[in-house]
């Protein structure tokens, strides 16, 4: 595509909030304007000082009716490629059996992994295609996807290929996240170490050499895998130049957080029991905080995140679903939104910077969370007076407008 066939568009008339203060998100500026040439913003600002902009006398122009403008939502935690239901567990757990209890027994991950084994490539795309067009249609241009549903080389790779997939059948950019060490399968019962092996060794190569995984991850806990055992996973994705994410601190204070920290993990997730000597680790190295609300939620949790030690630290803070079969079946961000300010205490500035800004930074991505020159054209127009507004409602309206890439998904009516 030449230059001068490269799109121009304006949109006008908007309440932007650009996000460019990663910690209050900046004021919402009216009467603002988002220039975009291709798929990069070319200004942001005030109508009438983008008027005077010379490529604005061409574009083609989209009236904002004074609505809210803000950077696509990104989702930077969900398992949503998998086949099966949980919903037996969901009720072994209103009869009081816990989480631990149900995975010791054999279900739990590993009854997903069953099920996912069983589901051809074709199968998990459309049922993930499903589920990721209702996260799509609530402002979200970029979400993550984990494996970790397979548990040995051909249904992990098998797993990734069908995330690549979602982002050429729908308006969403994916990162993978290959997450071999979730769980020991079944054929590894009380080896361990020896699964860990066959990750590091065979799984692990094999992914980074055809370019299936943007990232690694790990479950830490005790009904998983220890820190030694983790430190050997991310000890080789290093060595294949592969950025690292960590479950730390689920359900026990095992030294997840600052495992991650020690290997400049990207973010560290859950974290409802990290100490404070994890907490500074985590500023220090600079590894951004993932809370998932809607697991702590739906296991009936009452160990919430240290928040203030966060924070006191200035560890930035983001939010995801955790879309999952067993821990956190939520596939709506905007009801995380409620949840985080309801049962975090997170304020509704923190809460909209955990799915912006801050959730960009948790997967690595410096093009996009902002409105500001040269970042990807992303964003969402939604049809709210306030910021606020999106966190206030149990699920709060969907937007008129996405546009990802500079190309609108939909119109403003």
């Amino acid at each position: 595509m030449s230059q001068q066939d490269v799109p121009i568009r304006l949109w006008e008339n908007a309440r932007v909030l650009s996000m460019t203060d990663e910690w209050t998100g900046g004021h919402v500026a009216g009467d603002g304007s988002v220039l975009v040439q291709g798929e990069r913003i070319l200004a942001v600002g005030p109508r009438s000082t983008l008027a005077a902009i010379p490529e604005a006398a061409h574009a083609e122009r989209f009236d904002c009716e004074d609505r809210l403008l803000l950077p696509g939502l990104i989702d930077c935690h969900t398992h949503l490629v998998f086949s099966g239901s949980r919903a037996t567990e969901f009720e072994q757990r209103l009869n009081g059996v816990s989480y631990r209890e149900i995975s010791e027994a054999g279900g739990g991950i590993r009854a997903t992994v069953a099920a996912t084994r069983q589901s051809s490539e074709n199968e998990l795309t459309a049922l993930a295609c499903n589920r990721v067009e209702r996260l799509s249609r609530e402002g979200i241009t970029t979400l993550e996807v984990k494996s970790g549903y397979g548990l040995d080389a051909a249904n992990e790779q098998k797993m990734l290929r069908a995330a690549r997939a979602l982002e050429t059948l729908l308006p969403v950019s994916v990162h993978t996240t290959f997450l071999g060490a979730h769980a020991v399968p079944e054929e590894f019962e009380g080896r361990s170490d020896a699964y860990i092996d066959l990750v590091c060794e065979e799984m692990l190569p094999a992914i980074a050499q055809d370019r299936l995984a943007d990232s690694v991850d790990a479950f830490c806990e005790t009904i998983a895998f220890d820190t030694d055992q983790v430190g050997r996973v991310f000890g080789k994705a290093r060595k294949l130049n592969l950025p690292v994410r960590l479950h730390a601190d689920q359900l026990t204070d095992c030294g997840g957080a600052a495992l991650a920290a020690r290997f400049n993990a990207l973010s560290a997730d859950h974290l409802e029991y990290t100490s404070e000597a994890g907490v500074r680790a985590m500023a220090r190295a600079g590894t951004v905080a993932v809370l998932l609300p809607g697991a702590f939620y739906y296991l009936n949790e009452t160990q919430q995140p240290p928040l203030a030690l966060l924070r006191k630290h200035a560890v930035p803070i983001a939010l995801a679903t955790d879309c999952n079969p067993g821990s956190s079946p939520v596939d709506s961000l905007l009801l995380v939104l409620n949840m985080a300010c309801v049962l975090f205490g997170l304020t509704p500035s923190e809460a909209i910077a955990g799915v912006t800004i801050h959730a960009a930074r948790a997967l690595g991505l410096t093009d996009r969370g902002v409105l500001a020159p040269g970042k990807r054209a992303d964003f969402a127009l939604f049809d709210v007076v306030s910021p606020a507004e999106l966190c206030y409602a149990i699920g709060a309206p969907p937007p008129v407008s996405v546009v990802r890439s500079g190309n609108p998904v939909g119109s403003p009516s």
